[in-house]
């Protein structure tokens, strides 16, 4: 009832208004475009009709030329389509800002997973008392990370909040303007982002949205679970900052690179500080009280602008002093609006997000094997060997006797000291390293830290292995025994207080394994590391690498934290948030507070409201390796098909990415010109399968797998693994999304293409196999029927981009053919990517 309720609204309030407004794009200003929204929908229909008459988009692009223009030469045909491309960019940009805008219309404060709906839970359950243990215990951490799905520049950007707010507030004039606005601003960036670009960019959303979303959240959880004797710890939502730290593959990040970076953290809190001292001073200008608050704000603006030192424990006790004075002599008047300030500098420090260090282990071995030749001049030494001769090694090496890499990773070592001594010991205090798969990677990080001069009880880091290659998690957990038991690493470990944080990686695992595989394996892996940790008294913490769609570890995120059983450590609930996915998921105050929620009540769900349902029985654990293994080998063969690769260079749009200007790094790893598997990034990767229409990621194989079972005559056993586990379930629901946002009518030509009919042919019927049995799995009659909101959001998203995707595949024929303008279709081509995924907005 409620989802038809909902449904029923999202009609009036989105796909209604949606319609409204794009009206209006008639009249927007572009050069010789006054016809394109009346073009538009011949070619959309073109679309729709000729792939479900078996035509192809070059058929499709040129009938459509021919019945509804008269376009005669190439040139005249390419400006056309470019505008197109402009257009549907727009109307992607208007559809967001409307859906946005109707979140809290859509969204109730007392919906599941909200912590006013966990209150009333608790308390018709009596476990209020079980709920604040667990909140005295418990944190979420978001980290922004730097990787490029965001497409849209920072102009547009503040274009698309202002449009949000006029939409909310109905106004036509306003919503007019702004379209016309957005129809004069680029959409595309002249050139790459710098780090420092990126890093700036993300920090806006942390003064202009997180400090007010987590400020309040505390008040509001404060509030709801207070009862004079309960104390919310100031760490229960936290911030992580990847821009200007993550240095994996991408060489532009360098060691000062990351020292301003922290500095341009540490500004943005002490602007956030002042300004909300600001709106406080309006209130409390009593005699005492004024004179304090001013005197912290001008200790602020000194720290700012002229470098002055300034602490949160100096803000704080200034803050403390201005409360005395205002309850020993002012009544408490406005105390509250003192106290939620002392709360958002407990919460948010000098720091304000924690920046992480972060490259690849085969780079750290580089740098261990030069400084240990150049030490010791002996370069056939065995790995453990160099890095426990490197820790007892008594001189600090200089880190202007090397080059290169080696030297920037000795002075990003170096300086961690000293952006812990501006931003607080939380403003940098862990060093993650990619790829990890043996303890030479761990402790080549200490080796670092010791030879750049520090004392063991200064390194003031946790160092965190991420394991995310099959081979990796397989063996995580005998490289975390190795760990807990070295001596050195035993002690560091007592010094952060017995407490180890492992990090998982969801997007290069699915990349390597598959879906079910990957998921499969770090479900595992956390099970052994959980129960190994318990063991050796460490206090485990979980770092999931996850991305934005289901085949990067994404979809539906509170569903997948409440499937985890006891059998995984439940101490914290930690992940990455990629670009695109923080402005769609995280990109307004009422859409972060909605989803900071739902991770932090999935969390303390687990351990208050035992569910039989989230624990796997043995019977369901052999069910998933079976399912798990049959997948993986399904997977395995596609990938060493001998197309697999040619294919996504030849028929998709990967050698396009790198060509988009939208992110500072490479898009792959390697340097050479040959493009290897294991050097792609999972972007890239996922994002690419995402573009053709294909989502081969996120379900292939896993059809294949429940369909064996089914010839086995045992499809009610994996019915009863679906009823009785919510692991496999959200599985379930997390891959039919990916297939429900595919569409391989787009592609049909390819299935006659000589070189790659057969291969086209293998995805295509792993997909109609995969559909089928999911659907026959969960009763349903479509895909996504349980998500009736989500699955309308991604119908009219389709439909906007489905004359874009023709564009993108016609321009991918004439380049395959060597036909006309090759340098304006390759244009045509990266173009159209932006428009797609923005419309998509988890792809990639």
């Amino acid at each position: 009832m409620i989802h038809d309720q909902r449904a029923e609204k999202f009609r009036q309030i989105v796909e209604n208004k949606f319609q409204i407004y794009n009206s209006l794009f008639m009249s927007l200003p572009y050069d010789k475009m006054t016809n394109i929204g009346m073009l538009l929908p011949f070619l959309y229909e073109e679309s729709r009709t000729g792939y479900d008459a078996g035509k192809n988009p070059e058929e499709i692009v040129e009938e459509f030329f021919k019945n509804h223009t008269d376009l005669q030469n190439e040139e005249q045909k390419l400006e056309l389509l470019f505008k197109i491309i402009q257009y549907i960019e727009r109307q992607v940009v208007l559809f967001d800002s409307i859906e946005d805008a109707a979140f809290p219309n859509l969204h109730s404060e007392s919906d599941n997973g909200t912590v006013t709906n966990l209150f009333e839970r608790s308390f018709q359950d009596h476990k209020i008392e079980k709920v604040r243990d667990k909140l005295k215990d418990f944190s979420v951490k978001v980290v922004f990370t730097a990787h490029p799905t965001q497409f849209y520049p920072s102009s547009v950007q503040r274009i698309i909040q202002d449009l949000r707010g006029a939409i909310t507030n109905d106004s036509v004039t306003q919503i007019d303007m702004l379209l016309q606005q957005l129809g004069k601003t680029p959409f595309v960036n002249k050139e790459k982002p710098t780090p420092i670009d990126e890093a700036l960019s993300i920090i806006s959303y942390l003064r202009y949205v997180y400090y007010d979303t987590i400020g309040e959240l505390f008040t509001k959880i404060k509030k709801t679970f207070g009862n004079g004797h309960f104390h919310l710890h100031e760490d229960i939502i936290q911030l992580g900052f990847w821009p200007g730290g993550d240095r994996d593959g991408n060489p532009f990040v360098t060691a000062d690179v990351t020292k301003r970076v922290a500095e341009e953290l540490r500004s943005a809190i002490l602007k956030s500080y002042y300004s909300h001292l600001k709106f406080i001073r309006r209130r409390l200008s009593f005699r005492g009280v004024s004179e304090a608050l001013t005197q912290l704000s001008e200790e602020l603006y000194a720290a700012i602008f002229d470098g002055k030192s300034i602490t949160a424990e100096d803000i704080l006790q200034k803050a403390e002093e201005a409360e005395k004075i205002l309850i020993n002599e002012h009544n408490s008047l406005f105390l509250d609006l003192l106290a939620n300030f002392r709360d958002r500098v407990k919460i948010f420090g000098t720091h304000f997000a924690t920046l992480d260090v972060r490259q690849d282990s085969r780079i750290h071995q580089q740098v261990i094997d030069e400084v240990y030749a150049k030490l010791y001049g002996n370069e056939n030494t065995d790995a453990q060997e160099k890095f426990s001769q490197l820790i007892q090694h008594a001189e600090t090496v200089n880190a202007n006797d090397f080059e290169d890499i080696v030297k920037d990773t000795l002075l990003t070592v170096s300086q961690v000291s000293e952006i812990q001594n501006l931003n607080g010991l939380r403003g940098m205090n862990r060093y993650i390293i990619s790829n990890s798969d043996a303890v030479k990677d761990v402790m080549n990080v200490y080796a670092f830290f010791k030879i750049c001069g520090y004392k063991d009880e200064e390194i003031n880091m946790d160092i965190v292995p991420l394991f995310e290659t099959m081979e990796g998690l397989a063996n995580a957990e005998n490289v975390m025994n190795e760990l807990y038991q070295n001596p050195v690493y035993k002690k560091h470990l007592e010094r952060r207080g017995n407490q180890q944080t492992i990090m998982l990686g969801f997007s290069d695992g699915t990349k390597d394994g598959g879906y079910l595989k990957a998921n499969w394996e770090i479900y595992k892996a956390k099970e052994l590391l959980t129960k190994l940790s318990e063991q050796s008294n460490i206090k485990v913490v979980f770092f999931d690498g996850r991305g934005g769609p289901p085949a990067r570890g994404g979809g539906k995120t509170h569903d997948f934290y409440a499937s985890q059983g006891k059998t995984i450590a439940n101490n914290k609930i930690e992940l990455t948030i990629q670009g695109q996915t923080i402005t769609s998921i995280f990109g307004n105050k009422e859409q972060a507070k909605y989803n900071f929620e739902q991770l932090l009540t999935a969390g303390v769900e687990n351990d208050v409201f035992k569910n039989a349902k989230k624990d796997l029985t043995e019977k369901e654990r052999e069910l998933i390796i079976e399912l798990a293994e049959i997948s993986y080998k399904k997977y395995s063969d596609l990938k060493a098909h001998p197309m697999f690769v040619p294919y996504l260079q030849e028929m998709s749009t990967l050698e396009y990415y790198g060509k988009t200007n939208i992110g500072s790094r490479p898009s792959k790893r390697g340097s050479g010109n040959e493009l290897k598997f294991e050097d792609l990034r999972a972007i890239p990767f996922v994002g690419s399968w995402s573009q053709l229409k294909q989502n081969v990621p996120g379900f292939f194989g896993f059809g294949y797998a429940m369909q064996q079972l089914k010839e086995q005559g045992r499809f009610d056993e994996v019915r009863e693994l679906y009823k009785g586990s919510d692991f496999f379930k959200t599985l379930v629901l997390n891959s039919m999304m990916s297939m429900n946002k595919s569409y391989f009518p787009l592609t049909y030509y390819i299935k006659n293409n000589p070189k790659f009919g057969a291969f086209w042919n293998v995805l295509f019927n792993e997909y109609e196999l995969s559909r089928e049995i999911m659907l026959e799995l969960t009763g349903f009659a479509m895909l996504q029927e349980e998500d009736p909101l989500s699955r309308k959001s991604v119908k009219i998203r389709e439909k906007i981009v489905l004359p874009l995707l023709s564009i993108q595949q016609y321009a991918l024929m004439k380049i395959q053919k060597g036909e006309g303008n090759k340098e304006a279709y390759e244009k045509l081509v990266t173009r159209s990517l932006f428009g797609n995924i923005n419309a998509s907005r988890n792809s990639a």
